[in-house]
């Protein structure tokens, strides 16, 4: 081991380059010294000539099999100095011997630094001559997935929206939206043509009212905010646009909070907003101060250059000539889905968001805000105005106040407008959901549908409990929405939080098959069931009488223990105690469902597993079993369909739906369509080959003898991975269909029964080979005997 010879490097030469600088061992070292001395090149005398002429750009490399070309003094694909002398392919350097390879971790000699790298990027614009390096195209988009649709949907951006565009040049309330803010009748209106008041008093309740702007352009606010001019006129006033002087100009919104001559009261309002400017979300404006002008209160907040909702909807209708255009139910989830979280961190901090609407939603570019928090109060402010907007509000409000569960029925309210023309929202149904039966939209989507009707039932406590169960829930139905418009594969796969993943990749024929429930890790007996480890379930019964506590996951637990006893009536009666300490416990009536399947009690297996799907409409589980059910049940129609909803939504879902839906299918004698349900079943899952047998069965029972059908029976046997015995018993069944069949009507040259050509000569040989195979592997002496007679008797005449 020599020292480099390098200037100033300290490092050792091994296996032919330094472990330092990562230099040659026999190569020149670099020209211009520390001390401006021509340094001699290592194995050779110093001479006194002057140093070679410098390589010109574009000079073939010298290495052997390198394809580079020089530029700058060194090759532009293995980065070997021009003037490097060549290196024989496979020594380690000029005029010595290879040593062998010895590990150095961490060397330049192991770095990837080495390794020969094909040219890409500016070095490869480079090389065509163009000289051009500008990128040509931006990337792929998996780097960048938009934020709204949660990767499952595309929804379109919404382009920014300039401040100084926004304002109104004529800021004025039209006067057909002039109503008393106290008592709600008419105010400010034409009367004998002249033209209504801006200003004024209400002639039923004598409440003051001003729809005149109080701002003008120019004044500036708290000596801070410069007004621009009027946004927009909302319900507590003119909003205006204005610039913070105070920090970088930038825009913000002034909303009026209280018109009051009373200072002590607008600074108690103000004292009582206060909170506000705690909340912080990146999808909620956040608030950046409270201040006072003239005797009147503004919120401060931040300036979203978006379009809401609202406006959406009304640009669909103007290009509708017209005509209200809802929103794709997709795009309308989405849009829900992207906000729920800010109601859940409000919800978190005690707050209740109260007024929420298509108005309040604001689209910037891929995401979504949601805006005016005048209606934000604290969950236990049993005083403070209440503020909603009628066909949105939870009838309970007026009554016991908001709620996280009065938010949850504004969402679901909300969600309903976005989806469809809600015709009587405000009105006929201002509490209640127009019929399925005269509602296209809840027909078409019916897990939509359980969705919204549950987010908005009558009684707070049916609704989901949180926003988060809410969300959950939404992501699922999202998911079903999108996997309906998709032709071919189903969505990937999807892990639920409430169910594995089915238990067979095969045909459902008994309860223990379908999903099983998640355990509850949240369970005050979690860890105390996890010391639960009996085979026998007749000993964990035992064990799980000496439970703690009756929890929900004790009582599951003796539910599934009486199901592997095949004690139905005992499941029964354990889901019976469970919805008796909480009726609103789904997960009971899931067991007995599965009770009812045991018994085959289909009536019940059905009520029991439609309970769950309309509790947990974005699960697809409780959809299996309830189709499951239907189709032993006598409704084969639901079954068929919520089967293509399973198969088509998530991957583990393919297979045991595709089985069920070509059951219900054959069953009507719709041959087609049962084969197109069995070969949804990919090639990667376990009940593949049991797929090819089932789609040969339904093949032959609908054959009629076509040598067509047979023909694809036998293909699909072949092309399958069934063993030997199980391939030569539908041979024989096949080609003993297609005998009599040829020998009758000989059909034309070419014509083939799988790779049995179709001439009765080929069919014997066929057959004969057939039984011969399975009478060599049949271990039954007289089973032996009766299939080489079959053989003999099949076979073709010969001499012999």
């Amino acid at each position: 081991m020599s020292s480099c010879t390098q200037p100033g490097c300290t490092g050792s030469i091994l296996d032919g380059y330094c472990d330092v600088c990562g230099s040659p061992g026999e190569a020149g070292v670099a020209t211009g010294s520390t001390t401006g001395v021509p340094t001699a090149t290592v194995g050779a005398p110093a001479t006194g000539i002057a140093p070679a002429a410098p390589v010109a750009n574009g000079t073939p490399c010298a290495q052997p099999a390198c394809t580079g070309k020089i530029l700058d003094g060194y090759c532009d694909v293995c980065g070997t100095a021009a003037d490097a002398p060549v290196v024989p392919t496979g020594s380690a350097g000029v005029g010595a011997e290879a040593e062998p390879v010895s590990h150095f971790e961490g060397s330049v000699a192991t770095s990837a630094s080495r390794v020969q790298s094909a040219a890409i990027g500016s070095k490869r614009a480079g090389s065509t001559g163009t000289g051009s390096t500008r990128r040509t195209r931006t990337g792929s988009q998996r780097m960048r997935a938009a934020r709204l649709g949660a990767g499952l949907t595309h929804v379109p951006p919404a382009p920014a929206v300039d401040a100084a565009k926004a304002i109104m040049a004529n800021p004025q309330v039209p006067e057909e939206k002039r109503s008393c803010s106290k008592c709600g009748n008419k105010v400010g209106r034409s009367i004998d043509g002249k033209p209504g008041r801006g200003e004024g008093f209400c002639a039923h309740c004598g409440q003051p009212f001003s729809f005149t702007p109080k701002l003008q352009g120019g004044d500036l606010v708290a000596g801070q905010y410069e007004v621009a001019g009027a946004l927009a006129h909302g319900g507590l006033g003119w909003i205006y646009l204005a610039r913070d002087r105070n920090v970088s100009n930038r825009w913000v919104v002034l909303k009026g909070l209280l018109n009051s001559g009373d200072p002590d009261a607008l600074a108690a309002a103000i004292a009582e907003q206060q909170f506000l400017a705690q909340v912080e979300h990146p999808a909620i404006v956040e608030i950046y101060n409270f201040v006072t002008h003239e005797g009147a209160g503004y919120i401060v907040m931040e300036y979203v250059g978006g379009k809401s909702l609202k406006q959406i909807l009304k640009d669909r209708m103007r290009a509708n000539n017209g005509a209200y255009d809802p929103l794709p139910v997709d795009q309308a989830l989405a849009y829900i889905l992207e906000l729920l979280p800010a109601f859940q961190y409000l919800h978190d901090l005690g707050l209740v968001y109260c007024d929420f609407k298509p108005d309040n939603m604001i689209q910037v570019g891929d995401a979504m805000k949601l805006i005016d928090l005048g209606g934000v109060r604290r969950i236990d402010d049993q005083e403070s105005a209440i503020y909603g907007t009628v066909g949105y509000q939870a009838p309970e409000v007026a009554e016991v106040g908001p709620s996280v569960a009065s938010d949850v029925y504004t969402i679901g309210r909300t969600l309903l407008v976005l989806t469809m023309e809600f015709r009587g929202y405000q009105g006929t149904y201002l509490h209640s959901l127009p019929p399925v039966e005269s509602t296209p939209l809840f027909q078409q989507y019916d897990s939509l549908y359980h969705l919204v009707a549950k987010s908005c039932a009558a009684d707070p406590a049916d609704r989901f409990a949180s926003v988060d169960e809410l969300r959950t829930q939404l992501l699922g139905v999202l998911r079903e929405v999108v996997a309906r418009g998709r032709q071919g594969t189903a969505l990937t796969s999807a892990a639920s939080v409430l169910f594995e993943s089915p238990a067979t990749a095969r045909p459902i024929t008994e309860w223990s098959q379908l999903p099983k429930l998640r355990e509850d890790t949240t369970d005050p007996q979690y860890g105390w069931l996890s010391t639960i480890g009996a085979d026998d379930p007749r000993q964990r019964l035992r064990d799980l009488d000496a439970a703690p506590e009756d929890s929900a996951e004790v009582w599951l637990a003796r539910c599934k223990a009486a199901l592997e006893l095949k004690e139905s009536a005992a499941a029964k009666s354990y889901a019976g105690n469970l919805l008796a300490a909480d009726p609103w416990e789904w997960r009971a009536l899931w067991m007995e469902g599965l009770a009812s399947v045991q018994q085959e009690d289909w009536e019940n297996a059905k009520a029991s597993f439609n309970a769950v799907y309309q509790q947990v409409p974005g699960e697809l589980a409780p959809k299996l079993a309830l189709a499951f059910a239907c189709e032993k049940g006598g409704q084969p129609e639901v079954a068929e369909g919520l089967y293509l909803t399973c198969a088509a939504t998530d991957a583990t879902y393919v297979a045991p739906s595709a089985f069920g839906m070509a059951r219900v299918r054959a069953d009507r004698k719709d041959t087609a369509g049962a084969v197109a349900a069995l070969d949804l079943v990919p090639t990667t899952s376990r009940g593949y080959t049991e797929s090819r047998q089932q789609r040969a069965e339904v093949l032959l029972a609908g054959s009629a003898m076509d040598l067509t059908v047979l023909d694809q029976a036998l293909r699909t046997i072949e092309s399958s991975s069934v063993d030997g015995p199980t391939r030569q018993r539908y041979t024989v069944r096949i080609l003993n269909e297609a005998l009599p069949v040829v020998v009758k009507n000989p059909p034309r040259k070419g014509v083939h029964i799988g790779s049995v050509p179709a001439s009765e000569p080929d069919i014997r040989t066929g057959l004969e080979t057939a039984l011969r195979l399975l009478a060599r592997d049949a271990h039954d002496l007289d089973e032996r005997v009766d299939l080489v007679n079959q053989a003999n008797a099949v076979r073709n005449w010969s001499l012999t």
